[in-house]
């Protein structure tokens, strides 16, 4: 498999999420288990940590799930429609007049590449590369004023395309994962962060919020995850909540610079959990 290394480029994200990981891979790394089974990831966003597995090991079997339905259809039709995908993506332009028309597409009038050609273009010119969406679940962001966003990456989507081969990707709650992982298999978990602050959540990548309820269920997911002997990580933010929640299991502290936070004074270095139930190397 070095060949394919050596032949191909690495993908990246295809998307920009808040709470991305590709800051975090060189701090994390070490913390991932050396050898596994299958790969899970219910929490996809923008899949720096399943890009970087891939990368590892390129005949890696992943599956991945998010809820956001938008998302997971752009990660199928670039796995099974790529050539669609960048026809569509190559027809929008940084404007901001064409950029507010095509917000404002009703997606079910669309065709799957169509729309996954959107949420790119959207992602791509938006401000802070930021998604959300409101009550009705409709992208709200602003547009971004970027003065040369690339729009269309064809060499990493296409990268992109190869790292999906060996997947199966699809809509789900993180609920669904602990009857699907068996011993032996890695699960990673980067659900929307407890917030820090009565001000300063932000869970909308859904119409559905992400609660304190929420992180409980998730920790539950965890120890039964835990119980069937799998390899489990999970990332959040570092609160009093959280270390209590899974305060029998291994807690590292990692920092990661922020910029969601609308405020510049509040955007900075910001400490982080990795919860593992395993011992890091």
């Amino acid at each position: 498999m070095t060949g394919q290394h050596a032949i191909y480029p690495v993908a990246s994200p295809i998307v920009k999420w808040a709470g991305g990981k590709t800051q975090l891979l060189k701090h994390y790394t070490r913390l991932f288990p050396s050898e596994f089974n299958r790969y899970f990831e219910p929490f996809l966003g923008g899949g720096a940590v399943f890009f970087h597995m891939v990368a590892i090991n390129p005949t890696l079997r992943a599956f991945l799930s998010d809820s956001n339905v938008e998302l997971i259809n752009c990660y199928n039709m670039v796995k099974n429609e790529l050539p669609s995908v960048i026809r569509h993506l190559k027809k929008h332009k940084n404007e901001k007049e064409h950029f507010y028309k095509v917000r404002a597409l009703d997606v079910a009038e669309l065709t799957p590449a169509e729309r996954a050609a959107r949420l790119i273009f959207l992602n791509k010119t938006c401000f802070n590369g930021l998604y959300r969406v409101n009550r009705k679940g409709q992208f709200n962001v602003p547009f971004g004023k970027y003065e040369n966003p690339k729009i269309c990456d064809e060499v990493n989507l296409r990268a992109a395309e190869r790292a999906l081969c060996n997947t199966k990707i699809t809509t789900a709650n993180f609920d669904a994962v602990v009857s699907q992982a068996k011993k032996g298999d890695f699960v990673y978990l980067d659900p929307p962060y407890q917030p820090l602050s009565t001000t300063s959540s932000f869970t909308g990548y859904t119409r559905n919020s992400f609660g304190e309820e929420d992180q409980v269920r998730l920790a539950n997911a965890f120890r039964k995850l835990t119980d069937k002997g799998c390899y489990a990580m999970l990332s959040n933010s570092d609160t009093p909540f959280i270390r209590q929640l899974y305060d029998d299991f291994n807690i590292e502290t990692v920092y990661a610079n922020r910029a969601i936070n609308s405020k510049a004074d509040k955007r900075g270095r910001v400490a982080e959990v990795a919860i593992l139930n395993y011992s890091a190397q």
